[in-house]
């Protein structure tokens, strides 16, 4: 692996913060533990001269920078490069000039961005910084217009200008990054379309924060050594009964495939044994698609058909009629072992909020799309993909549950504890079926006796990263990603970033 081939790495603990929690954290390294702010900026400066250097080793360097911090960030970067023998050129949109102080004696050279951007290896993208909001205008509007028809590599620092690194939400133009380097910290907006789409491959870097307090980040991302920490070890006497046994009501007449997905999901993520609970017609499919699994005849239902299991889910393609939602409230009043809701277990949910009360306080998992969590809190679906973060933690509150909340990213939300945010995977998961091997896979991982944010955080993960292993790219299917989970379970967590710097806390590819 080179440089130019990164891997998702990070340790287990990466905050995701919003620009609010970010800017309390920079004052609280300020004020609360005296650290200079320009020693920040230098560590900024140099941690990103370092990235560039081992990213676009040769050719000139163009910094194009603003008024605020940002834009003397990238000033402390392109005076960095140049003493180490780079060419340097700065193209200066802010109104007011730059800090002498930056420059250490150097004798700046500044340049217009229609002759300076022109044959640079590399472009430096120090407009905009956490704080900005709206649509870039004036001169900056041009040079971010400038910077993305020059045909150069552009390294944003701490996030492309143009996007709101809260929400990720683009106003107006915004710059096309190759790299953002991202400074103690990602920011939301940066995992966050359309935001994410602008950023690149994100290489967040250390550069003097005190420790983030608990409460100091509202989200965190599912990182490969958290996923890897939180799974339970198999102890080499394992046997079917302690490795737990799933139930899976799914798949109604004509809707088999779904039962098969989620119990092959189950079984490759580890369970002890699958039971597939369906309408007798389906019997023949799926016991000769999945011999793993047990049948149960969902038709005639005995008061003891979970007994044995560790958990259940309910949903992947079992209808939302009244023979369905049945179904549902026998399975609400028939055990308390912790349950997975999916799919039309969802839509029922949605359409009869009684339904929650009969579940009881049972661990219980949601895991709505955007559509599916709109009907859940009754509000229009712009409103869910605008604001997803708080959508999931509202429908947690609401629910008394654990959600996942489907999209890019996915996030798990749960009173009292931070959102997760998954990044693993790629978009050729947008295929019908992979929610329901990930909802088994759900189900195998609260089977082990996990709970439900530690479940359903690893279990993105490991689908997400199984994805990725079985190289099928747009052609994905959803039981190539549950072929490849036991790979997934089985590899080891990058150890370092392929940059191979200190200091990297995470380096995550480009969005695919």
């Amino acid at each position: 692996m080179t440089s130019s081939d990164p891997a998702f790495f990070a340790p287990a603990r990466v905050p995701v913060l919003t620009a609010a929690e970010m800017r309390a954290w920079d004052e609280q390294a300020i004020n609360a533990y005296g650290v200079p702010e320009r020693v920040l900026m230098e560590s900024a400066g140099r941690a990103v001269a370092a990235t560039v250097q081992r990213l676009y080793p040769s050719g000139r360097v163009v910094a194009v920078t603003g008024s605020g911090n940002n834009g003397g960030d990238a000033v402390i970067a392109a005076r960095t490069l140049w003493m180490w023998g780079r060419d340097v050129d700065v193209v200066h949109v802010g109104k007011s000039p730059i800090d002498a102080t930056l420059l250490h004696g150097w004798e700046l050279y500044t340049a217009q961005a229609s002759t300076a951007l022109s044959g640079a290896a590399v472009i430096l993208d120090g407009l905009l910084g956490t704080g900005a909001s709206g649509a870039p205008t004036g001169a900056y509007a041009d040079a971010i217009a400038a910077m993305n028809a020059s045909g150069c590599p552009i390294v944003a620092l701490d996030g492309p200008s143009g996007v709101e690194l809260t929400t990720g939400a683009m106003p107006g133009d915004a710059v096309r990054a190759d790299v953002t380097v991202t400074f103690g910290a990602p920011k939301r907006g940066l995992l966050l379309f359309p935001g994410r789409g602008r950023a690149g491959r994100i290489v967040a870097v250390e550069i003097g924060f005190p420790r983030l307090a608990e409460d100091g980040a509202s989200a965190r991302l599912i990182t490969p050594a958290w996923a890897h920490a939180v799974l339970p070890p198999v102890p080499p006497n394992a046997h079917k009964g302690t490795m737990g046994k799933v139930s899976i009501v799914a798949g109604r007449r004509g809707m088999a495939g779904a039962a098969v997905l989620a119990g092959l999901g189950a079984l490759r993520a580890g369970a002890g044994m699958a039971a597939l609970v369906s309408p007798a017609a389906n019997r023949e499919i799926l016991q000769t698609s999945l011999p793993e699994a047990l049948f149960i005849d969902r038709d005639v239902l005995e008061a003891d058909f979970l007994a044995g299991s560790k958990a259940a889910v309910a949903g992947p393609g079992m209808g939302t009629d009244a023979e369905a939602l049945e179904v549902l409230r026998v399975i609400a009043k028939e055990s308390d072992i912790p349950l997975v809701l999916d799919a039309d277990a969802v839509t029922l949910l949605a359409a009869h909020p009684d339904l929650r009360d009969a579940i009881g306080d049972r661990a219980l998992v949601l895991t709505p799309h955007p559509g599916e969590m709109s009907r859940l809190l009754r509000i229009p679906i712009d409103q869910v993909t605008a604001d997803p973060f708080a959508a999931a933690t509202k429908a947690a509150e609401d629910f008394a549950c654990t959600v996942l909340l489907k999209g890019t990213p996915s996030l798990v939300a749960t009173r009292g504890r931070e959102t997760l945010v998954s990044v693993a995977g790629h978009s050729g998961l947008a295929t019908g079926g992979n929610g329901d091997v990930l909802s088994g896979v759900i189900g195998a991982f609260l089977a082990r006796g996990m709970e439900p944010w530690d479940a359903t955080g690893a279990a993105l993960w490991f689908a997400g990263r199984a994805a990725e292993l079985a190289g099928r790219g747009r052609g994905l299917l959803p039981t190539d990603v549950a072929d490849a989970l036991p790979a997934a379970l089985l590899e080891e967590p990058a150890r370092e970033s392929a940059l191979g710097l200190p200091g990297i806390v995470l380096d995550l590819p480009p969005a695919r």
